[in-house]
């Protein structure tokens, strides 16, 4: 299973969007300062999450958010 998931930077209030196998191994990556692109926005909570059968849908469902992001609204 593949997580699609969107963290909030509680530093600058920006979104980060990304997929994953291990949503709680991730997020705990992202908080210990493991990922470049986020370690100078910790802390970040989970917002979203959704999930897929296998890598390639997630893929595409991330890339589908990213185009849309300042349109895309958190159900």
């Amino acid at each position: 299973m593949y997580s699609v998931y969107i963290l909030l930077s509680e530093k600058d209030n920006k979104r980060y969007i990304g997929f994953t196998h291990d949503i709680q191994q991730r997020l705990h990556e992202h908080n210990s300062g493991l990922v470049s692109s986020t370690k100078n926005r910790r802390p970040l909570k989970l917002i979203y999450t959704e999930t897929f059968e296998n890598k390639s849908d997630a893929m595409k469902r991330e890339k589908e958010i990213k185009n849309k992001k300042g349109k895309f609204v958190i159900p």
